[in-house]
């Protein structure tokens, strides 16, 4: 079982504009992820700025980097964000989950379709 510190670090590195907006990017990207300097450009940051917020995210254990050529591609842990919105909504509404409406836009993601 994942620590209440552990979910603490995360909501923390999660309360920066710059980090939410690159977290957000990353989780849209998929698994694949995204290049660091794609992730500057989108973010409007210099790299050196981007690589302390990539680091903290890392630190959290939100985002994994790995190196392919040249370049560090980040992407989301997924695990690790589910632990944390489980842990969010485990217990809602005092066992009347009609107060909490739907969490329909938290859903998996769909499963895409051939166009």
């Amino acid at each position: 079982m994942v620590e209440i510190s552990n979910h603490i670090d995360a909501l923390s590195a999660l309360a920066h504009e710059t980090r939410l907006t690159v977290f957000r990017a990353l989780v849209q990207a998929g698994p694949n992820g995204l290049p660091a300097g794609d992730l500057a450009t989108l973010a409007a940051t210099p790299a050196s700025t981007l690589s302390s917020h990539l680091a903290r995210l890392e630190s959290a254990g939100l985002v994994h980097g790995r190196r392919a050529s040249r370049h560090i591609f980040y992407a989301v842990r997924y695990d690790a964000v589910r632990a944390l919105l489980t842990f969010l909504v485990e217990d809602c509404c005092a066992g009347n989950p009609q107060l909490c409406g739907t969490l329909s836009p938290a859903s998996p993601c769909p499963v895409p379709t051939e166009a």
